[in-house]
């Protein structure tokens, strides 16, 4: 068995490796496997949708599900394109602007990348 780093973050010595990222199952963190340790102690965020593909500004994504808003009738429907994405680091992954309903935050679990 060969020997893998710990989890910069937390430094747990419980560490997968899955495809080209090291995975910490205590702590969720992740990290790429050719990065070395600056980029993992960076503390670079990586953001997936829900069919795991990582997420970059300026994406474009669809709407898997019918989301609700609250304070509001209105209803994202499923489907729904939302171009040029900005992520950012807060509980809602996403900043973006729908069409018809003006500036939001979305979860990156209720979208895909196109």
């Amino acid at each position: 068995m060969s020997a893998l780093p710990p989890c910069p973050k937390c430094n747990s010595n419980f560490t997968y490796e899955d495809g080209g990222l090291y995975i910490c199952p205590e702590c969720a963190h992740e990290w790429n496997v050719h990065a070395g340790a600056e980029q993992a102690e960076e503390g670079s965020k990586i953001y997936r949708d829900s069919a795991g593909n990582v997420l970059q500004d300026g994406d474009t994504v669809t709407v898997i599900k019918d989301l609700k808003l609250k304070g509001s009738a209105g209803t994202v429907k499923m489907g729904t394109k939302v171009k040029n994405i900005r992520l950012v680091d807060s509980d809602h992954d996403i900043d973006c602007k729908i069409d018809g309903f003006g500036a939001m935050s979305l979860k990156s679990e209720f979208v895909k990348k196109v």
